[in-house]
């Protein structure tokens, strides 16, 4: 990547993990509850975005990546519940500084490794001298359990090349549904802890 354009990318993970951050203290001020265990930001290598580009065909160049990769910024929010996954979104959406771009939830329709998450491409305004110009990044809400599970499955596929054998692919989807129903049960839990606190 051109070292004149990276600027930019620094400048938009700066002001995603500001807002960000005013988000959620504000939301824990408003409800009295922190749904957020932990948040992580990072600017994909140079070398990663070179093989997405030419994974899908196109040319190593600013335009290109500019272009064709919307996750040279990336924020990862993990949350303790289920429920908290949306109750983020929502507050995201709700922000006038973090446009949403798009949407798609792996959650309600996860991945056939089992992968499960929600994701969402945002356009984060980054304010240069004498205009505003929007950077593209992603935006990934996910509980506990379901990052422990996507921190495997990084695992397994970077092992494997992508070309993940079946027995150990059908291991892996069925390991994913225990994933969920844990998180079910979690979610069943937090819905009985929240009845006595408000007794």
């Amino acid at each position: 990547m051109d070292p004149k354009e990276l600027y930019k990318y620094e400048y938009a993970k700066k002001m995603l993990e500001t807002e960000l951050q005013i988000l959620i203290n504000e939301f824990e001020r408003k409800h009295g509850y922190m749904p957020v265990e932990h948040v992580k930001s990072r600017i994909k290598t140079n070398e990663s975005i070179r093989k997405k580009l030419e994974g899908r065909g196109y040319e190593y160049t600013t335009d290109n990546i500019m272009k064709h990769v919307s996750d040279v910024v990336g924020i990862r929010i993990v949350v303790s519940f289920l429920s908290d996954v949306y109750d983020v979104v929502s507050m995201i959406a709700k922000s006038t500084n973090i446009l949403i771009k798009k949407r798609k939830d792996y959650i309600k329709e996860p991945k056939d490794s089992g992968y499960s998450s929600y994701h969402l491409i945002v356009l984060v305004p980054i304010y240069l001298e004498g205009y505003v110009e929007y950077v593209t990044a992603e935006i990934q809400v996910r509980t506990v359990a379901m990052d422990f599970w996507a921190s495997l499955d990084h695992k397994i596929r970077y092992k494997f090349h992508e070309e993940i054998p079946f027995d150990v692919q059908k291991a892996m989807q069925e390991y994913a549904l225990d994933i969920q129903e844990l998180d079910r049960k979690m979610y069943e839990m937090n819905k009985i802890m929240s009845k006595y606190e408000k007794e």
